[in-house]
């Protein structure tokens, strides 16, 4: 009997707040209805904001490594959690969504060895990393990991470049060559995303010597954790948690130093007029400046497995050594009993 053919695997890359997840599921509606596609994603902090998102996608699954970056400090677990999306699921495609600070070299390397070890049954299909238009010339003078990730893809996605005049998109693209003038850059199409033809069956080339240098990666990400003490009661007795306004909510999320808070993101309780507290939490992600907030239904109201009901519970993340001091005014003006973990 033939052997079944190769999965291949796309990894994501790109800085805090690039739109990895958007483009990702834009990606979905575009691919046939029996095409399989399992996420693997890669969270900062101990909640799943993103992947509580994503389930709601016609994905075939989503798998989470909570807690720190695959391509350092949790590596390792990339490669068994690889294995255990191929046995349980065999998948068409498994898409790899990294952590804003995953240096792309280190998981590439990490893929190449896991083909080998599978005979070619895993395989590297490309690198993709989502540059955002809007913010890169910012983070870029500040991160080398940013200019890492451009340096180090197959294609370069440049999202939000609808929100910038027409010379910030040259300066970013004067930028982007600099850094990687041979690599393809291809413009994002709003909510549309990419159309995957452009990104998939690439058959990536990057990294096939393993004896090739490894570029050297710092951790130069911080996060924390924001949470208002009604949420731990809450999500022991399910009782409704206090709650904040969307007024004092954007009024907070105003203090924030684009500088120093790159991304925050998580679950807040929200006072919405008409509604009851049961069906007013929120998945917020806010970067550089943007938000959105989505309405998010808990799946289960109670028993094992049921998700949390809260007041605040909030990652942060920013400029590592400033991340603390820069989020004072926040926790502040989010009002009595909001604290940091």
């Amino acid at each position: 009997m033939a052997s079944p053919p190769s999965i291949p695997i796309t990894v994501f890359t790109g800085f805090l707040g690039a739109g990895k997840t958007s483009v990702i599921l834009s990606l979905l509606p575009q691919l046939p209805k029996d095409y399989k596609v399992v996420l693997l994603k890669n969270e900062f902090g101990d909640i799943e904001v993103d992947s509580k998102l994503a389930r709601e996608s016609n994905l075939a699954a989503v798998s989470e490594i909570l807690n720190g970056c695959m391509c350092c400090v949790l590596v390792g677990q990339m490669q068994t959690a690889l294995l255990e999306i191929r046995d349980k699921f065999r998948p068409d495609r498994i898409i790899i969504e990294c952590s804003g600070s995953a240096f792309p070299a280190t998981l590439a390397f990490q893929i190449r060895q896991l083909e080998r070890d599978t005979s070619g049954d895993l395989t590297l299909d490309a690198i993709i990393t989502v540059i955002d238009a809007e913010n890169f010339a910012g983070y870029e003078d500040i991160s080398p990991t940013a200019k890492m990730q451009a340096s180090y893809t197959d294609i370069i996605l440049i999202n939000k470049w609808e929100h910038v005049p027409e010379h910030s998109l040259d300066t970013v693209l004067d930028h982007l060559h600099t850094l990687n003038d041979l690599t393809p850059k291809i413009k994002c199409r709003g909510r549309a995303g990419v159309d995957p033809n452009l990104i998939f069956n690439l058959q990536s080339k990057l990294f096939l010597n393993p004896s090739e240098p490894m570029p050297t990666h710092n951790d130069e990400v911080e996060t924390l954790t924001i949470t208002s003490r009604t949420s731990e009661a809450s999500s022991l007795t399910q009782s409704p948690p206090s709650l904040v306004s969307r007024e004092t909510l954007l009024t907070a999320l105003a203090t924030l130093s684009k500088t120093s808070i790159w991304r925050v993101k998580g679950f807040v309780h929200l006072s919405v007029v008409g509604e009851a507290a049961d069906d007013t939490q929120y998945i917020l992600n806010w970067a550089f400046g943007r938000y959105d907030l989505v309405k998010y239904l808990p799946q289960e109201k109670s028993g094992p497995g049921a998700d949390a009901v809260v007041g605040i519970h909030l990652t942060v993340m920013g400029e590592r050594g400033e991340v603390r001091r820069a989020t004072r005014n926040f926790v502040v003006a989010l009002g009595e009993g909001v604290r940091v973990a």
